[in-house]
């Protein structure tokens, strides 16, 4: 019976590659601070769910990491998933020597992968392989993946919602770049958009991930019930707004052009995630937990630090809707209202969540 297809129609969003100073592998180490918080979650759910003996059929253990950008970031994430993986009492029957790993890092086709396999580590003990395609696409075989990983990914949806573009929807967005309380139509979009987006990237790890294999997340959201207006990243994409709306009153871009640019993010809640879980019915939410806080990992100013990061995740789509012109001109003033806000942004919390899924064995 051949493999099951979706076809999803999906914009991407790279991250800044190369290794330069605005790169995302040079300004993500605040996503590596996660990783870290949850590596010790990882090895204990690995130690606890995985039954390697009913799940791997040869030798062979596959790997995905969805959403991988440009490392480093995601080879430490694939290593934290081996060594937990090896340290399997005897890994139940298996010669930890004999077992073999085959990794697939995927994103977007307009993902940097050139930098991604320049920098992978010489001395990794697993076999690599580049997936190009959206994660809410089918990207692999049927049965295929033992341990899915995604980090910092899913909250980065499949588009813009097209009502919050619309200048004769009730959701259009106008003056805003992404979700405010301000306007329920605008919120329903995005939760819409969202809701449909997790819809098909449950249905399609279904059909991929072996029975009884894992999913691990780890993703920036907000507490059960929480307004969307208090997630910090919602914070600093409205200030970054503000200052395109700045630059539009002078002239350097248009009012038009504003308007019609939107971040198409979403920060779930654990409940939103559950839900999205039992309406797929494959799978059952083994965990949810929310990961500590990561501190400053940098001796750079907080300001600094929170403009480089912006602009190393959302250059990309900046550049594609207004041109590159601007750019430098944009975070600077962005730096600069990070710092006038100061008191403010030291007292916000980041709340990220990990979570994990297994699929369910056959009735």
């Amino acid at each position: 019976m051949a493999a099951e297809h979706i076809s999803k129609t999906s914009e991407a969003y790279p991250m800044k590659g190369g290794d330069g100073v605005h790169s995302y592998a040079n300004n993500s180490y605040y996503q590596r601070g996660v990783i870290d918080t949850a590596k010790k979650l990882i090895t204990d759910e690995i130690a606890d769910k995985l039954d390697l003996k009913n799940i791997v059929l040869s030798n062979t253990f596959r790997i995905a990491d969805l959403g991988c950008s440009v490392g480093p970031n995601t080879f430490f994430a694939v290593q934290n998933i081996i060594e937990a993986v090896k340290c399997k009492p005897q890994c139940e029957g298996f010669d930890p020597q004999l077992l073999e790993f085959q990794v697939f890092f995927n994103d977007h086709a307009s993902n940097d992968f050139n930098t991604l396999f320049t920098s992978a580590p010489p001395d990794r003990q697993y076999y690599a392989a580049g997936v190009a395609g959206s994660f809410y696409c089918r990207l692999f075989p049927n049965d295929s993946l033992h341990f899915v990983h995604s980090s910092f990914a899913t909250h980065w949806l499949s588009r813009v919602p097209r009502s919050i573009v619309d200048k004769s929807s009730p959701a259009w967005n106008k003056g805003r770049i992404h979700i405010s309380d301000l306007e329920d139509e605008v919120v329903k979009a995005y939760e819409a958009q969202y809701a449909e987006d997790m819809d098909c990237f449950l249905h399609a790890r279904a059909q991929e991930v072996v029975r009884g294999g894992l999913i691990a997340l780890i993703f920036a959201g907000r507490p059960n019930g929480t307004p969307h207006s208090q997630a910090p990243l919602t914070f600093f994409f409205n200030l970054l707004g503000s200052c395109l709306l700045d630059m539009a009153r002078k002239g350097i871009v248009s009012e038009e052009k504003v308007d019609s640019f939107n971040i198409p993010m979403y920060w779930m809640s654990p409940q939103e995630l559950e839900a999205a879980v039992n309406r797929n019915g494959e799978f059952r939410l083994e965990r949810v937990e929310k990961l500590p806080g990561v501190t400053n990992v940098r001796d750079l100013p907080i300001s600094e630090l929170i403009a480089a990061n912006i602009r190393a995740v959302s250059e990309g789509l900046i550049k594609a809707h207004f041109g590159n012109i601007m750019l430098d001109e944009l975070f600077e003033l962005f730096r600069m209202k990070v710092e006038e806000e100061l008191p403010l942004v030291k007292s916000l919390r980041s709340t990220n969540f990990f979570a994990l899924l297994q699929r369910k064995a056959k009735d």
